[in-house]
This record gives structure tokens, sequence and C-alpha cells, in this order.
């Protein structure tokens, strides 16, 4: 049966996702740096996805199992609020770690694996649309997964690997208790179970055209404001988000 390797599993989005794998019949591998206790359907592992040594011996061990990996869920990912002038620099690092760093080795670790038609889904956000202020290093962040998954998608086409992303907009999980304007003025509308729908729609697209998708939207207002950045001027764009998240 096919498999899908998922980071950060524990709970949240990552849970929600091998939850929707795990009732589709898929063979699961929900790996986080928590232990994994809600299910013992899962194969479960810990993996610190800022070493490039976790990743490898955790897929590796997911592998054994699965005897294949089909998708690799790139969704651990932390978040700092607040001005970027008063942070933490050590939140700040641990932030790019996670987010930058740790998305880009599990890239690189789970190429061998997905060779040949697998799917990498990495998880950037609806702040990677346009910088938000008061999460200005998580928005960047996003902005770098968006990239990366773009680059390559282009970089491993010959190998048939696909690689797209999903942008969701807040959701119910712990990432969304900060302080940033942007929570007040959209609220926190999306389950982890809206975005582990999309996620499977991801991994699964079939034909051609289904299959040429890059980056997904979770509800209609993000897909709206991702169109509406495409199509507007830096300046509107700048002025709505303002409006929004300023």
């Amino acid at each position: 049966m096919p498999s899908i390797f998922i980071t950060g599993a524990a709970t949240g989005i990552g849970r929600a996702v091998a939850e929707r794998f795990l009732a589709a019949g898929w063979t699961v591998g929900a790996y986080d740096i928590n232990p994994v206790t809600w299910s013992g359907a899962v194969h479960t592992g810990l993996l610190d996805v800022r070493s490039a040594d976790s990743w490898a011996a955790a897929l590796a061990d997911f592998h054994a199992v699965a005897g294949r990996i089909d998708v690799v869920d790139n969704n651990a990912g932390v978040i700092v609020d607040g001005p970027v002038a008063a942070a933490d620099p050590a939140a700040l690092q641990r932030l790019i770690d996670v987010n930058c760093l740790g998305v880009t080795l599990g890239a690189r670790a789970s190429y061998r694996y997905l060779r040949g038609g697998g799917t990498l889904v990495n998880m950037a956000s609806a702040s990677a649309i346009y910088g938000q202020p008061g999460i200005a290093a998580y928005s960047a962040s996003k902005f770098y997964v968006a990239g990366l998954t773009e680059a390559l998608g282009l970089e491993w086409r010959k190998e048939n690997i696909r690689v797209v992303d999903v942008w969701p907009l807040w959701a119910k999980t712990s990432l969304a208790e900060v302080e940033a304007v942007s929570v007040r003025r959209l609220g926190v509308r999306l389950t982890p179970e809206q975005v582990a729908d999309v996620v499977w729609t991801a991994a699964t697209a079939r034909g051609r055209w289904a299959r040429g998708k890059v980056h997904y939207g979770v509800s209609a207002l993000d897909k709206a404001l991702y169109l509406g950045r495409s199509l507007a001027p830096d300046r509107v764009a700048r002025l709505l988000t303002r409006v929004l998240a300023g």
C-alpha cells in the first residue's frame, strides 16, 4: 500500500494529515521531536528536522517498515511573533533552523526515496502572499518554503518528483496562539482537518493538469488573496496588507 512520512505529527495539522491518510488505508509514519502517542496504528519515531543525521535515520527507519515512501510531508514548523527588533535572537535562530533549514534538509534526505514518482509536500502559509508585520520572521520563512518548492519542482522534474506546497491562513492549532493583528482581523477559522484534506488533494493529484499545480490554497479567502496579490501592484498589495495585518 502507499505510504506517507509526516513531520511535526504529534499534534495539530501533522496529526490531522496522519489521520487523513491512515483513514484512506495508507501506511503512515508520524515523526516529531516530541513522542507521538495518539495512535498505535501509525509507525512513530523521533525526528529533529534541524539535523541531517536525524533525517537520514528517521527516513531509513520508516522505509524499513513501509518498504516504500510515496509522499513526504514537510509539516514541522514554529512561529515567533512580535516586533523583530525586540525578538529573542535564540528564538529567531530556532525559527530559521526549523522552518528553513529543516525543510531543506528534509527535501535533501527525501530525494533518494521519492525518485521515480514520489511527492514532496511542503507546508507554506498564506503569510507568504505578502510579508506580514508582527510575524515577520515566520512570514519570511514561508517565502523561503515557497521559493524552495518552486526551485525543486524544476530541479527534480527529470526524476519525476512532484514538489508542492500548501498555503493556509490561520488554523486552529497552537501556531495561531499569537498576538498578530491578522489573527484578530481575519480570525482563526480553519481546522487542521481542512488543511489535511488539501494535503491529501495535493499528494494524490491525478492527470497532467492537476499534477502541474504547485501552490495549494485552503480557504476561499486565502485563494482570493493569493490571486489578488499576483495581479496587484506592490503599492496596492502593501496597502491591503496594512489593513488586514498592520
